[in-house]
């Protein structure tokens, strides 16, 4: 079954303006479907399958798209929201012709790496409690933080609902009555890096999410921007369809 869109939403999503601006482009000749001269911006066609040319630049257009997001506070890990902002707000308009999602959520107030794709058979994978994928943040804890939470994140601690999580790393980089850690874990439970601190009698002040499997977030992304993977990377994500 063809995915078929009007040329002046796909325009649009590709940043070449206003829906007006677009019907005039398309009145002007300047706009060509697989080599042909349309006259109607309004006309359905599949771009994952159509050549579309605009002024003779062609759209890239693929069919699977991997986009790394340096996610800011404030913003939702959400496609939509009717209150809120959402990560998919945020993006650069040329991406937004790819209906991407946000792979797993990070809360709200946590910031960090967040991968965006329509490759839905990766998303699952990547989510599946069956693999495992580790994820490594970085937190500011209210509390000092010791070898005896070390020790007690390394065997699984139980959460406020009963639930002991699966064994996990603690890392301390600095410890005082504000301590910097980083945390490796392997699942994703709702909250679970603050229910964990909370089940030791402390408090995450500020958490940030710095790799998923092998992938890891370039810290040259500001809050809020987003960039494709590179080829490499995007294979490092993909490793997780080899494992078993």
């Amino acid at each position: 079954m063809k995915d078929t869109q009007r040329v002046d939403k796909i325009l649009s999503n590709f940043g070449f303006g206003t829906r007006k601006e677009i019907k005039q482009l398309v009145k002007c000749g300047a706009v060509k479907v697989d080599g042909i001269i349309i006259k109607d911006s309004g006309m359905h066609v599949d771009p994952k399958e159509s050549l579309i040319e605009v002024a003779g630049e062609i759209l890239k257009y693929r069919q699977f798209i991997y986009i790394m997001m340096n996610k800011p506070q404030g913003v939702v890990s959400a496609t939509y929201d009717n209150r809120l902002k959402t990560v998919i707000d945020i993006l650069p308009d040329e991406y937004k012709c790819f209906n991407l999602f946000p792979v797993g959520r990070l809360d709200i107030d946590t910031e960090g790496l967040l991968l965006l794709t329509n490759d839905g058979q990766l998303a699952h994978e990547l989510l599946s409690p069956k693999k495992h994928v580790p994820k490594r943040y970085y937190a500011l804890i209210d509390g000092n933080v010791t070898t005896k939470d070390v020790d007690a994140f390394r065997e699984g601690v139980v959460l406020d609902d009963g639930y002991k999580t699966l064994p996990s790393e603690l890392f301390i980089l600095k410890s005082d009555t504000y301590s910097e850690v980083e945390i490796v874990i392997h699942e994703g439970k709702f909250h679970q890096i603050k229910r964990m601190f909370e089940s030791v009698g402390k408090k995450v002040k500020y958490l940030k999410r710095i790799q998923m499997g092998r992938l890891k977030l370039d810290e040259t992304l500001k809050l809020g921007e987003s960039r494709e993977l590179t080829e490499e990377e995007a294979l490092l994500i993909k490793e997780v369809q080899t494992v078993n």
